[in-house]
């Protein structure tokens, strides 16, 4: 598989990526076996990079990936986790945040340089790793965050958080670090004041929701930023169509969203190509000097091995022309 660079870093990672939610148990638990056969199928096909944070099952996720990347040679795969939210000892739950059987951690938000010093310590020793490729700011703004909280998490990554991945990456201790959030906004608010390697954006850049085209996009071209597209599936709706409870941005879609989806389905149903494929190669077929690599996820070793599939098949030239 095709690899690319983040920027002058010296970080590459595969073209395409394996998102690490699914394996923390995310709205499905799975088992320790399931997750290690999804992690080997990718690996298998040739991904090289992955993508987790301690968020995802409340450590689970790097705990499963660490596991299974041990004995790997160091130099074949690429890490990215992600700092904003530190975990400490807490009592089992059934569930948070969306992750069924989490492991023994609460989770409580910190962007100052103690809280990023003290959960990517925790992210290694999960991961097994000395050293994380990519070290991703998660969901910073007022999306996540919210009007009231935001400005207090913003003034304490600006004032402490981001000088301290700074020095982290200038003595050679992380690789690259950026964003990884669900919001142009503050990409833009970020990326015009502050030098950041890579982004991962999820649902912004996809065949439905181009949001991140107009700024973001020539911003990051500007700026030697790269972009790794998440959420090419803008949660599902351009997988399973405009059905009735088909989810768009982590919520049941509206009917505008509907109508946009069946648009799009009808237009590439015309050149005999299901819209599952037309996101996929939406998302890898974006301009190469801006975006690094196409994320998926998913704990069905049958809907990654289809999604692998989809992406390893060009779009005939009719239907190529419908992306834009």
């Amino acid at each position: 598989m095709n690899r690319r660079s983040i920027g002058s870093t010296g970080v590459e990672v595969s073209e395409i990526s394996m998102g690490c939610a699914s394996i923390g148990n995310l709205e499905v638990a799975i088992s320790d076996e399931q997750a290690q056969q999804v992690l080997q199928l990718a690996w298998d096909r040739g991904i090289r990079y992955f993508d987790t944070a301690p968020r995802y099952g409340s450590g689970r996720s790097e705990a499963r990936l660490g596991q299974f990347l041990a004995g790997k040679p160091r130099d074949q795969f690429a890490v990215s986790t992600k700092v904003g939210r530190v975990l400490t000892p807490g009592p089992q739950r059934a569930e948070a945040y969306g992750f069924i059987d989490p492991l023994p951690n609460d989770v409580h938000y910190d962007y100052t340089a103690a809280g990023i010093e003290k959960s990517l310590r925790g992210s290694r020793e999960r991961l097994g790793l000395e050293k994380i490729d990519i070290v991703l700011v998660h969901d910073i703004g007022t999306y996540m965050l919210g009007a009231e909280h935001n400005p207090a998490h913003m003034r304490d990554l600006l004032e402490s958080g981001l000088p301290y991945l700074a020095e982290l990456k200038a003595k050679g201790l992380i690789g690259a670090y950026g964003l990884g959030v669900n919001e142009t906004a503050v990409c833009l608010e970020l990326l015009k004041d502050h030098a950041l390697d890579v982004i991962l954006l999820a649902g912004r850049w996809t065949l439905l929701d181009r949001k991140a085209e107009a700024e973001l996009v020539p911003l990051c071209r500007e700026k030697g930023t790269k972009l790794v597209l998440g959420g090419v599936f803008n949660s599902g709706i351009l997988a399973v169509g405009p059905k009735p409870g088909a989810w768009f941005d982590y919520a049941p879609a509206p009917p505008d969203v509907l109508q946009q989806d069946a648009e799009l389905e009808r237009r590439f149903a015309a050149e005999e190509t299901e819209l599952a494929h037309a996101a996929l190669q939406f998302a890898l077929t974006r301009p190469k000097d801006v975006v690094a690599s196409v994320l998926l996820g998913g704990a069905e070793l049958s809907n990654l091995k289809k999604n692998l599939d989809l992406l390893a098949k060009p779009l005939s030239n009719p239907a190529r022309h419908l992306l834009g």
